[in-house]
């Protein structure tokens, strides 16, 4: 048994070896294969295709676009910016999406994004938006030069000192909008329901991301205006809430008129103080049609009576907030129906500092509704007064007796509005316009000379933008309907 044992040792002894010896040929040969490879790899990288190499797998897709880079860069008359090339081409495919919310930016035109959301910027403080070609001011900043120059939503900026801007992405039209504090730039502009476009000159301002603004008015009512949502509101929010408190807020008026937006997370942090924790706040879907809903953490500030104000300025983040608290809270909104901008955009930085914004997901309000280009429908449906649309008069133009203009057309009206008869509103200056400005000079202790020009200009705007802060219809009905609440 022993022989036979050691033979069966022996056996295996030399059976083992012969394994040994084949592991060792199979590494040698995988050595072997992983030499090869690096060979075949630096061969191509020498020699061959670079692009097939560096994108390390097979993207036939991308071979007319390869195809045509080469051409230009090769055979075009002149030499090209190869930047301007490759810029041109990702501006292409996010046009291609024909979606005015997913935009490529620059180096400079993502600074200037990145700015709009954190402290403060230099500009004239307007939202704007591509529209079908068109660049549209979607709202104003509260106080911003903007705001004081008569911009109003839905308007078109056809033209910026003179340059057209048709064509032009939103980043694009921004880049030229903006400028160092001081600065002027004259705008045309189109404005719907009127035939002649606008000239508006601007100043330029540093433009404050100061975005919550409170007051007590009478009865125990406040209000409260959110301009935007940008990284700070919520902290200015909680704060202007508690002092409005300490003065004997116990109810509230929430003005989300002419807010075009901003943070998500804003939107949500907000929208927690006054939506019952656990109830939903909004929902997103992707694009396989996934929803997932985004609950309310709750809030003690949400047990103060509220009603909220929106008008055709309020978009994105605003509407989050006017869905949740009108689907999750039963809070009554009052005004005019919403902008209407259902999705949801993520912004990516490239290494170099330019930047990639582009729709993720769309979102739905608490009960599943898309607002997207149909905006959220107020409870109480009220307009402001018809002169609040009024566009601006340049003061640096002399109306005078014998002129004929749309400039001179919008003074009739303005002096209408604030008690003072010209006998017409055609656009023709005569002797009884003429007297109507001597009458509007005389009361407010202004040279009396029957022009308007400059300083009286600038104080016929004023005292028209004074009566409509005492004449804001929309917010006179949204204390009406917060009295019956506390009422009741």
């Amino acid at each position: 048994m022993k022989v036979v044992r050691s033979l069966q040792d022996k056996e295996v002894k030399q059976e083992s070896g012969f394994i040994r010896m084949k592991k060792f040929n199979f590494i040698m040969l995988i050595f072997f294969l992983v030499f090869l490879s690096i060979g075949i790899t630096i061969f191509a990288l020498v020699f061959g295709d670079e692009k097939a190499v560096e994108m390390g797998v097979d993207r036939s897709e991308f071979e007319k676009l390869y195809s045509a880079y080469d051409t230009l860069n090769n055979s075009y008359f002149q030499e090209v910016d190869k930047e301007k090339l490759i810029n041109g081409a990702i501006n292409g495919m996010v046009d291609a999406l024909d979606d005015p919310y997913s935009d490529y930016m620059t180096v400079d035109e993502a600074q200037s994004f990145h700015q709009s959301i954190s402290s403060s910027f230099e500009g004239i403080g307007a939202e704007i938006q591509e529209q079908g070609g068109l660049i549209v001011i979607v709202t104003p900043i509260k106080g911003s030069p903007a705001e004081k120059a008569g911009l109003k939503p839905n308007d078109k900026v056809l033209s910026v000192d003179g340059k057209s801007i048709q064509g032009m992405s939103a980043t694009e039209a921004v880049t030229l909008i903006r400028g160092k504090k001081g600065t002027k730039v004259e705008l045309s502009i189109q404005r719907p329901g009127m035939d002649e476009a606008l000239s508006v000159p601007i100043v330029r301002d540093t433009i404050p991301i100061e975005t919550v603004y409170g007051e007590m008015m009478e009865d125990g009512i406040a209000k409260v205006q959110i301009t935007s949502f940008s990284e700070n509101t919520s902290k200015e929010l909680i704060k202007t809430l508690n002092d409005l408190q300490q003065k004997g807020m116990k109810g509230l008026v929430l003005d989300l008129r002419q807010n075009p937006g901003g943070l998500l997370t804003q939107a949500i942090e907000i929208s927690s103080l006054f939506v019952p924790e656990g109830k939903t706040i909004f929902q997103v879907e992707d694009r396989n049609g996934t929803r997932n809903e985004v609950k309310s953490k709750g809030s003690k500030s949400r047990q103060i009576p509220l009603v909220v104000v929106i008008d055709k300025g309020s978009a994105s983040a605003s509407e989050i907030l006017a869905g949740a608290v009108k689907e999750s809270a039963d809070v009554p909104l009052i005004g005019e129906k919403s902008f209407g901008k259902g999705t949801v955009q993520r912004a990516e930085d490239f290494s170099d500092g330019s930047n990639l914004k582009f729709t993720t997901e769309k979102w739905l309000t608490p009960n599943g509704n898309w607002i997207h280009k149909k905006g959220i429908q107020p409870d109480y449906e009220v307009a402001l007064p018809e002169y609040a649309s009024l566009p601006i008069i340049d003061p640096d133009l002399e109306l005078k007796v014998s002129t004929s203009s749309m400039q001179v057309k919008v003074a009739q009206q303005m002096l209408t509005a604030i008690g003072f008869n010209p006998g017409r509103e055609d656009g023709f200056f005569d002797e009884n316009t003429k007297k109507a400005v001597e009458e509007f000079q005389t009361a407010n202790g202004q040279q009396v000379n029957g022009i308007l020009k400059g300083e009286s200009t600038i104080k016929l705007m004023g005292q028209l933008r004074e009566k409509l802060n005492k004449n804001d219809t929309q917010i006179q009905k949204a204390a009406e309907v917060l009295k019956q609440k506390l009422s009741k």
